[in-house]
C-alpha cells in the first residue's frame, strides 16, 4: 500500500457529473446520489485484497505523515473530539457532547485511513432502532423522547477511528498445577441430642511445578482510537463485519462526519497487548492443566505484527437533559443500540412504594 502523502480531492469527487451539485453516499449501497437532480453514481471498489501493513515499517515510514493533509477537521472545545464537517459547513453541534462547533483557520488535519466499513443502516432505520430502544427504557422520564427530539436531526452519522492489529505470540511461563484429591475426615456432631462420630470427604489440592511455552495467533484486534465515546460503548457495539471492509475512498464520507484518531499506533499497540493478555493467560492455564492453575511469571514475544487504520460507522446522538449530557450510539452495520439514559426519581419512588404495598398485603394475607 502506498505511503505517499495524500492530497485531498474531495471537492471534485463529490460533485454530480450531471449538474455539478453536491452528492452524498447512500447507506447500504455503493452509490453517490446528487442532492439536486437525484442522479446516482457508482463507487467502483478495488479488487486489491484487504491486508495488514507491517507494523514496524508503517511506523518508520509514516511518522512524518501524521500531519499529512487529508481532511480539514475541527476540534470540539467541550470533549476534545476532532471531526470533519460537511463541505461548506462552518458551524454545527458536536455529535458527542452537543457543544457548538465552529471551523477556524487553525483547524487540525486528518491522515488517510487504510480501510473503511461504509454505512449500511440509513438514517430512517437508525431512528427506528433508536426510538425502539427509547420505548424499552424502564423508569425513564416521561418527557425524555420530547427532550431528545428523536428524529432525523437527532442522529449524526460518524466514522469512528480504530487501529486493527494482527500478531503471533510466543509466551514462556512458570507456574503451578493444582490437582484435587479427597481424604476421609472424622468428626463429631449432635444428632437427636446425642453426640455421634461421622465421616466426610474433604477436598484438598496437591500443587506441583509447571512450566512451558504457548503460542497464539491473533487477527483484527480492534483498538478504539477515540476518546469521544466511552471505550466500553465502542467495545459493546461489536461485532463488526470486517470481512466487508473496503479500501478507503473519500466518497464514502460524503454526508457523514469523520472522527480523527486520538491515540498513536504505538499507544494502540500497548492497548492491543492488554486486550490479548487474558487470552494468553487462558492458554497458559489450559497448557498447565489440572484442576487449578497458578501463573507465577510469563514473558510474551510479539512477532509478525500487522496494522490497519480503519473507519467504522456509527450513528450518534448527544443531548442535554437537566444539565447533563447523555450519549446514544447505534452500530450503523447491525443496528445495535448502546447508550446511557436518565432515570425518573418519581417513577422509581412510585415503583418502590408499589413493591412495599404488595409486600404489606402479602404479610397481612399470610398472617391471617
Amino acid at each position: 500500500m502506498s505511503t505517499e502523502p495524500y492530497l485531498s480531492e474531495v471537492s471534485g469527487l463529490l460533485k454530480c457529473k450531471s449538474c455539478g451539485a453536491s452528492t452524498h453516499f447512500l447507506p447500504g449501497t455503493n452509490k453517490l446520489r446528487c442532492d439536486h437532480c437525484g442522479a446516482d453514481e457508482d463507487i467502483l471498489t478495488s479488487a486489491v485484497p484487504i491486508i495488514a501493513l507491517d507494523y514496524e515499517q508503517y511506523i518508520t515510514e509514516n511518522k512524518k505523515l501524521y500531519s499529512t493533509v487529508l481532511l480539514h477537521a475541527v476540534k470540539c472545545s467541550g470533549c476534545g473530539s476532532e471531526t470533519k464537517l460537511d463541505d461548506g459547513t462552518t458551524a454545527d453541534k458536536c455529535p458527542f457532547c452537543a457543544s457548538p462547533l465552529v471551523v477556524s483557520e487553525s483547524a487540525d488535519v486528518m491522515i488517510r485511513p487504510h480501510y473503511i466499513l461504509p454505512f449500511k443502516v440509513d438514517t430512517k432505520t437508525a431512528v427506528a432502532y433508536f426510538n425502539k430502544w427509547l420505548k424499552g427504557l424502564w423508569f425513564a422520564p416521561s418527557n425524555l423522547s420530547k427532550s431528545i427530539n428523536a428524529n432525523v436531526s437527532a442522529l449524526k452519522g460518524v466514522y469512528m477511528p480504530f487501529w486493527s492489529y494482527d500478531t503471533d505470540t510466543l509466551t514462556r511461563y512458570k507456574g503451578e498445577r493444582g490437582d484435587h484429591y479427597y481424604v476421609t475426615e472424622t468428626y463429631t456432631t449432635m444428632v437427636d441430642g446425642k453426640r455421634q462420630t461421622q465421616t466426610r470427604q474433604v477436598r484438598k489440592t496437591r500443587w506441583s511445578y509447571a512450566s512451558g511455552t504457548v503460542e497464539g495467533n491473533y487477527n483484527d484486534v480492534l483498538v478504539p482510537s477515540s476518546e469521544s465515546l466511552p471505550e466500553a460503548t465502542l467495545t459493546e457495539l461489536a461485532p463488526w463485519d470486517l470481512n466487508q471492509l473496503n479500501h478507503f475512498d473519500e466518497r464514502y464520507l460524503s454526508g457523514f462526519r469523520c472522527e480523527n484518531f486520538q491515540y498513536t499506533p504505538e499507544t494502540g499497540l500497548v492497548m492491543a497487548k492488554h486486550m490479548i493478555d487474558p487470552y494468553i493467560r487462558e492458554a497458559i492455564c489450559r497448557d498447565i492443566g489440572g484442576d487449578e492453575q497458578r501463573i507465577d511469571s510469563s514473558t510474551t514475544a510479539y512477532d509478525n505484527i500487522g496494522i490497519k487504520y480503519i473507519l467504522l460507522p456509527v450513528w450518534v446522538s448527544a443531548y442535554n437533559y437537566n444539565n447533563k449530557v447523555y450519549q446514544f450510539t447505534v452500530n450503523a452495520r447491525t443496528g445495535e443500540v448502546i447508550g446511557k439514559r436518565p432515570y425518573s426519581a418519581v417513577k422509581i419512588t412510585l415503583f418502590i412504594l408499589m413493591i412495599l404495598a404488595i409486600i404489606a398485603v402479602l404479610i397481612i394475607c399470610f398472617s391471617n
